[in-house]
């Protein structure tokens, strides 16, 4: 199976897509749409919006994800962006080099 070209293609593919894989994976774990929304705490409704590639609420959507055990995916998405070395040598407080006395 080749990637996707996330790039490539429109918003509105995007969220299909992302929809596809969700009733898929919810397939994969033998939940019943009712069954993942009373579950993630949303609407049935919601669900199969979801589904179909519509819009929802990131929070409806994270409720979802959860639910389907895959947001540790997201770590591959949002990775946690290191410190440059430019901005730790910005935090690092100024050594004192030399003390002067006062007149």
């Amino acid at each position: 199976m080749t990637a996707m070209d996330w790039n490539s293609i429109s918003n509105a593919q995007v969220v299909t897509e992302i929809g596809n894989r969700l009733k898929k994976e919810r397939i994969n774990k033998k939940l019943t749409q009712k069954q993942l929304a009373v579950k993630a705490g949303v609407s049935l409704f919601t669900v199969a919006q979801i589904e179909k590639g519509h819009s929802v609420s990131v929070n409806m959507l994270v409720a979802v994800i959860r639910v389907l055990r895959l947001l540790p995916n997201l770590e591959l998405l949002l990775p946690d962006q290191p410190v440059s070395p430019v901005a730790l040598l910005k935090q690092t407080p100024k050594e004192t080099k030399r003390v002067r006395q006062k007149k």
